[in-house]
Order: C-alpha cells, then structure tokens, then sequence
C-alpha cells in the first residue's frame, strides 16, 4: 500500500506520544542552544560597533561575558539536545520493532507463506533502523526551525517590518519550499530503493540457501550475474537520490547567499550601518535549523520508504483473528464437516467430513497435493475454513480462544525449524520450565536419546543455522521430542516419518503406539506402511474423503 509523505509522517509521529515529554525537552534544549549559537555571532557585531564609538547599550566586558556564556550553554544544550533525540529515537525502534514482531505473529502463517523471506528481514533489520534519522534528526529539528524563525523573524523585523518579512522569507523558502521542490522531483526514488535493496537481500539469503545445488548444478556464474545486476540497480537508484540530495545543497547554498545579499542591501538603505551590520548577521548566523530540514529534503524520501514498508505490516490485517475471551475447554475429540477451502483461487477441501474421536490414532493417505497438510492446519487455525466447520470437543474452533487451542495441540511439520542454539534449548521451547528429566523423557519416547548422548556436548551440543548440523530425520526426531514434551492430549504430526528409513520409521511408530495413553492422534502420511498404527485410516483424494 503507497501511502503519501504527509500520511506516513502522521503515523510515524502518532508512535511519539509515549515519550512526548521528553521530545519537549529536546525542542526546549534545542531552541535555546540554536539561539545561542545565533546570538554568538550577533554579539561578535555588537563588540564591533561598541569598539567603533557605537551606542550599543553594553559595555565591551559584558559582551564578551555574554559571549562565553552562549558558547557554554551551546556546547551543554548541544550534548543534552542530541542524547535526548537518540534516546526517543532508539526507545521508538524498540517499540516499532516489538509491534512489528507481534503483528508478524498475529499475521503468522497464513500471510507469511506467501511473504519473501529476504524481504521481511530488510524490514526488519534495515527498514526499521532507517527510522532513526527520522526521530532522531526530523521531528525535533522541525520543531525547533518553526519557534526558532519566529523569534528570529521577531528579532530582525524589530528594526523594521520590511526586514522581518524577508528574514521570514528567507527561512521558508530554505526550510520549506526547497524541500518540498527536492521531494517532488526525487519521485518515487526512495521507494524504489528500498524494494530493490529488500529483494537483493532475499535473493542472497536464497542463494546461500541453494548454495550445495547451485556448486553441484555449476549455476554460480548465473547466479553471480543475477546478483550484480541487482546490485548495479541499486547503485544506480542510490547514486541518483545522491544526486539529487547535491542539488539540493547547492540550490540551498546558493539561496543563502542570494538572502544573505538581499538583507545586507535592504538593512542598510532602511537601517544605516549598524542596523544593517546587526540584520545581515543574525541573518547569515540562523540558517542552520532550516538547512537542517532542507537537507532531509531527499533523504526523507528514503525514509519515508522505509516507514511505509513497516507501516504495511503493522496495518495488515490477519486473515485468523486470535480468540480470546472464551470459556476453556477440555479435549474430547474433533471433527470436520463439509469443509471448503481454498488458496486463493486454487481449491484444496471441498465437502470435507472427518470424525476424530479421542484416544484414537487416525491416519490419512495420499498423495501429495490431496489437502492432508491443509487438514492439521485447519485444525490449528492457522487458515479459515471457508464452508462448513472444523470443530474440537464439539466447539467451532473459531469460538475457541486460541491459545486454549494451541494448549491442546501438538503440531508436528514435515521440516522440523531448529533454532541457531543447542539442543536443549530448542527442546524447550515446546515448554519452557520442563525439568532435565522431563526433556530426556520426551527424547527417549522419540528414539532421539541415544543420539544426543553420542554428541560431544550431549544436550548442549549447538545447532547449526536452519539445523543444518543435522540431517533431516535427526531433526525430524527433535520435531517429535518437542510434541512429546509439549504433551498435549490431541497430536498432528504430518509426515513425522518422511525422512527415515523403515528401521527407525518402526521405531517412531513402535513408540507412538506405546505412547498413545491419554493421546489422540492424526498422522498424515503418504506411505501407506506408516498406517499400520492406526485405529482408523482415510484415504484423501481431491479434498474429498474416502
């Protein structure tokens, strides 16, 4: 979804209202630090008229005194005023990314599968800290440049209206209309940029994936050329917003001057001398809060980019809602009726019935694409049904608040996720405050103990990045340790067995069919020798039953 500067600004600036004290602060600490720094100069011309017989009101003492007070308030402002900005903008990204993870979760899995993975994390990781320039460096320094130019413009209009309105002049054109030129001209730039630089870091992080095919299939150079295409177009998008910021400096610097002129001129055909001397310079010495903002002209667009893209995921909406609210339940069996559904416009269930009753193992076969995977899915809420129901202890799962469901339910994929971590802690996160006996328990019931133990750390052996120390069934074992530690009264393991050979396939099921007291299972399967522990076994074909 695009979404205009204006409106990207707005929500940005909604997430400041936790720590709007602090941000008062700053534009507190920061106008009196710029009026410091302004008046240093203008103090520098009043020494100079006193020094050439000028009435000026103040002795030379006191404006030197003055002077070095304005430069230690300046320096101390100038620290305080940045450690404030810094401080709301890093407290801002913790919160931007703690909503960003929770509306992942809530988005999780239905409107992640289809997600680029490479692209979220770019959100995540690189979109996210690009934010910082804009708390850090926009919305205090906006604030300050407007009470800023109106004390200043009151300053010089003091010594005649015509030079306030072009003081005020002056400052808008630099702070506003130069910006608002750069951003119209950059165009769509900064959004580009940011969608190129998300896709060249899901295609890296694919090909370090497919990095063994792409060796054994000798499709390095192929890939090599795709990824300096990318990189060449990013080059070129970056080396254009580069341009246009230079642009931007040189057009500021140059309507500086032109302003610079133009006061010096008018002060001194309206004022004399040392009106003209004390105009130009408060001048010439206060552009720096709108040379601030007109240099985030070009800037903002990248990052106005950047919030648009978090914006997205903070603003989409769940295709499952979570359910909360509910009265518990207990397990007691589940079923399907008339179930439809769909991935879009592809149909995966149609009229869809199945009765799971409890302490039963229920098996289903069939070949791939048949809807089986779908199934558990549907049973865990993960989708929504879109005709009939799937019920669990006789309650549509959708008036079940969800983490009642999830309670109940141990999910076990066709690839297991390992977590770069050991053993022991990737175990655990099927239940946090599982005793050592109650983790060495559960690996026993999934065959996987003895192999632990042959490791040279045991349980705290680490795990490599996407499990890839380990091969598919010993993480496949792991995947059944966690339903086994999770001990949830209704099992859905979906191909649990794919990736052994038949002897440990045996015994997997052997310990499954020991296990079973208390459990009631669902184990999809597309080998039909897998069945043979089963209560009960349906054949799926085409969404349909049999």
């Amino acid at each position: 979804m695009k979404r205009g500067g204006l409106k990207v600004m707005t929500r940005l600036i909604g997430l400041v209202k936790p720590l709007s004290g602090y941000m008062v602060l700053a534009v507190l600490m920061g106008l009196v630090g710029h009026l410091c720094a302004a008046f240093l100069t203008v103090f520098g011309g009043v020494a100079v008229l006193n020094l050439l017989g000028f009435s000026v009101g103040l002795s030379l003492q006191a404006v030197f005194i003055c002077l070095v007070v304005f430069a230690l308030i300046r320096g101390v402002l100038r620290y305080a005023e940045q450690a404030c900005n810094h401080f709301i903008a890093f407290k801002l990204l913790a919160l931007i990314r703690d909503r960003v993870f929770d509306a992942l979760r809530r988005l999780t899995p239905a409107k992640l599968e289809g997600k680029d993975k490479g692209n979220l994390i770019n959100i995540i990781t690189s979109d996210i800290e690009l934010l910082e320039v804009f708390y850090a460096h926009t919305i205090s320094p906006a604030c300050i440049a407007a009470l800023f130019t109106l004390v200043m413009v009151l300053f010089i209009g003091a010594r005649h209206w015509a030079l306030g309105l072009l003081a005020l002049t002056a400052y808008v054109t630099v702070g506003i209309v130069i910006p608002v030129v750069t951003s119209k001209s950059s165009g769509d730039n900064g959004i580009r940029f940011r969608s190129n630089s998300g896709r060249l870091a899901s295609f890296v992080l694919d090909s370090l994936r497919g990095l063994p095919e792409t060796l054994q299939y000798g499709q390095g150079n192929q890939r090599m050329q795709q990824m300096n295409e990318m990189t060449d177009r990013l080059a070129e998008d970056e080396e254009r917003m580069k341009r246009i910021a230079g642009r931007n400096g040189a057009v500021t610097n140059t309507v500086i001057l032109c302003f610079d002129m133009a006061m010096l001129f008018l002060s001194a055909w309206l004022c004399g001398f040392d009106g003209a001397l004390i105009a130009t310079l408060a001048l010439m010495s206060s552009f720096g809060p709108v040379v601030a903002l007109a240099n985030l002209g070009a800037t903002l667009q990248n990052t106005f980019a950047a919030g648009n893209r978090v914006l997205d995921i903070l603003e989409e909406s769940p295709v499952v809602e979570e359910i909360t609210g509910q009265k518990e339940i207990a397990f007691s069996g589940a079923a399907a009726k008339h179930v439809d559904f769909a991935y879009g416009e592809t149909p995966i269930l149609s009229d869809f019935s199945l009765e799971i009753p409890e302490n039963k193992i229920v098996g289903i076969v069939g070949r791939s694409g048949s809807g089986k995977s779908t199934f558990l899915k549907l049973l865990m809420r993960f989708w929504q049904v879109q005709g009939g129901e799937i019920t669990v202890s006789g309650r549509n799962v959708n008036q079940i608040n969800t983490s009642n469901l999830r309670d109940m339910e141990s999910f076990v994929t066709q690839e297991t996720h390992l977590f770069h971590d050991s053993i022991r802690n990737n175990l655990r996160i099927a239940k946090l405050d599982a005793t050592e006996e109650e983790i060495v328990e559960a690996c026993k019931k999934a065959s996987v103990h003895e192999f632990i133990l042959s490791l040279p750390q045991g349980y705290d052996t680490p795990v490599g990045e996407l499990g890839d120390t380990l091969s598919g069934g010993e993480r496949q074992r792991l995947g059944l340790a966690r339903a086994f530690l999770h001990d949830a009264p209704f099992m859905l393991l979906d191909e649990p067995t794919s990736n052994l050979d038949s002897l440990n396939e045996a015994v997997i099921l052997k310990s499954l069919h020991q296990e079973r007291s208390g459990k009631t299972v669902v184990l999809v399967s597309h080998r039909k020798s897998t069945m043979g522990i089963a209560d009960v076994v349906y054949s799926a074909e085409q969404g349909r039953m049999s």
